[in-house]
């Protein structure tokens, strides 16, 4: 089926010499993997190679066969040119560790406009704004309204990491309360918000307990190998 679709680019691994595997989340159908053939020929072709960053903004034509097995792009070009994040260290640190999050993260293989939104929305205030320490770390809490684990707000002085809840009682799953604490500040945080709430090592201690978060609720998620290098950005 010929489907007409925006795409976020959300990995794309080299095949062989020239080709490449891209992972998609489409506006249409959620996500999907296309093979991209010559993807690095010398040869002029409107496959180009740029446009398979990390959550490059697409509009894609392609053939969706819808079996299981690799798709194939048809026509492809930028729906969103980025003002800042590709010459931004610190924007294209931080656009290169959410999309290793989300590739080890992401499964949804059907149509979610509300998540397709949120990722635009997100990624597109992150290119046009400056004040951005906290983005990651909002971003990764709200997705987690989208993977089912969102944290409860019921009120309590401990954040039970299993279940998901805030408790009373300090359980061996809880974060301490000082955690605690600065987790509910991050919960009442949009991208706008100019607060500086955070030191730079109340950052990493959110950055950590994200991490472990969506490794207690994702099957087969893995560290992100980038990690290293946003923890030096934000250092």
């Amino acid at each position: 089926m010929l489907v007409k679709t925006k795409a976020i680019v959300i990995s794309s691994l080299k095949y062989q010499e020239k080709s490449l595997i891209v992972k998609c989340f489409t506006q249409s159908d959620g996500l999907k993997s296309y093979f991209v053939p010559n993807a690095f020929s010398a040869k002029k072709s409107n496959q180009k190679i740029a446009y398979f960053q990390p959550f490059s903004i697409l509009e894609i034509e392609a053939n969706h066969k819808n079996k299981g097995t690799l798709e194939h792009f048809k026509e492809i070009k930028l729906a969103y040119s980025y003002q800042t994040i590709a010459t931004d260290v610190v924007k294209s640190s931080i656009i290169l560790f959410l999309s290793e999050m989300l590739h080890h993260s992401i499964k949804e293989e059907e149509e979610n406009e509300n998540l397709f939104t949120f990722l635009e929305t997100a990624l597109l205030w992150l290119d046009n704004h400056e004040e951005i320490t906290n983005f990651h770390l909002i971003f990764l809490l709200q997705m987690t309204k989208f993977f089912g684990f969102f944290p409860n707000k019921a009120n309590g002085n401990y954040f039970e990491m299993i279940d998901g809840v805030f408790s009373e009682y300090q359980g061996t799953s809880c974060l301490n309360f000082q955690e605690t604490v600065l987790l509910k500040k991050l919960l009442e945080l949009k991208f706008d918000s100019s607060k500086k709430l955070f030191l730079a090592s109340e950052r990493q201690q959110l950055l950590k307990f994200i991490i472990d978060y969506y490794s207690i609720h994702l099957d087969g998620f893995k560290k992100p190998k980038s990690l290293e290098v946003l923890k030096e950005v934000f250092a």
